[in-house]
């Protein structure tokens, strides 16, 4: 999915990570359906692109790894802001001279401690699109899974707040070896943390791309992570999952149905980006985890 070299009649920005993307996908596809003649353009970083096909709501992407560069494109029809509450990510848009502009501060304004798809869905509400916050399935990519039928274990995290121990994530990995295939998985960043889970953990190691993560999660027998992109991955497949959750709350940012089980015991918003694991985090135990992944695996199939 590229750029063409004519303008976009909307241009959406949501430059950030693969959680966000999926938790904008309601929202996006509000859009199309309000407009459904006009070219859409998500921009977004370009690792992303792939799996930005599979909403069926952008017809291109348009890279753009953060706020630090100008939007290489012009005088869009409309520009909608589904990246922050501003004021960089709004000025970024404005730049390029849209004949309208959709962003909070613009008229609805922000609310702390809302859930992100709620968010996103009520900023364009205010402006007479409906947007449904359940509309989140993906398509499964082409391609087979590298592990189908597998438990997913997951241990990596952007932000070392968000990232459950390494050695709990291969005691977890490791008791449930003995009776169910498990694979442990990283993102481009993550090898050397996957590795080392899966040495001690005595399991498989895949390095997927973001295509093959997709068919990964859509055909695993559960995932295991915390919040991570991954994580939404497994709710966008309605994937079994065990989500690991800490500094911030589920109610902000966790699955609202589903065959997920979200282990949380914060009492309120930590720091997310910070260096260290969140005590809210710390606190949850690695037999509490795997007694929930054999919960979730042995449940019956929803009819």
């Amino acid at each position: 999915m590229a750029v063409a070299a004519r303008r976009p009649d909307v241009l959406v920005l949501r430059a950030l990570g693969l959680g966000d993307l999926l938790t904008g996908v309601p929202a996006l596809r509000g859009l199309r359906r309000a407009r459904p003649g006009e070219r859409i353009v998500l921009a977004a970083p370009a690792v992303l692109a792939p799996l930005a096909r599979l909403t069926g709501a952008v017809d291109a992407v348009l890279p753009q790894p953060g706020l630090d560069r100008p939007l290489r494109t012009d005088s869009p029809a409309l520009a909608v802001n589904l990246h922050g509450r501003g004021p960089r990510s709004t000025e970024l848009l404005r730049r390029t001279r849209p004949a309208a502009l959709w962003a909070f501060g613009q008229g609805p304004q922000w609310t702390d401690g809302e859930h992100e798809l709620d968010r996103w869905c009520r900023l364009l509400a205010h402006y007479g699109v409906p947007a449904d916050p359940a509309d989140l399935a993906l398509d499964r990519p082409e391609g087979p899974s590298r592990a189908p039928g597998a438990v997913v274990v997951h241990p990596g995290a952007a932000a070392g707040a968000r990232r459950w121990p390494a050695d709990r994530f291969a005691a977890v990995a490791r008791a449930l070896a003995g009776d169910l295939r498990v694979v442990v998985t990283a993102g481009p960043a993550e090898r050397d943390l996957a590795a080392a889970v899966g040495v001690a953990a005595g399991v498989d190691v895949v390095a997927p791309d973001l295509l093959e993560m997709a068919a990964l999660v859509a055909d695993a027998a559960a995932v295991v992570c915390g919040d991570t992109g991954v994580a939404h991955l497994a709710t966008a497949y309605r994937t079994p999952s065990v989500l690991l959750f800490g500094p911030t709350p589920p109610a902000e940012w966790g699955p609202r149905a589903g065959p997920h089980t979200v282990l949380w015991k914060g009492e309120g918003r930590g720091d997310p980006h910070g260096a260290d694991p969140d005590p809210a985090l710390l606190a949850i135990g690695v037999n509490e985890v795997t007694d929930a992944v054999r919960r979730t695996v042995c449940a019956p199939a929803a009819p």
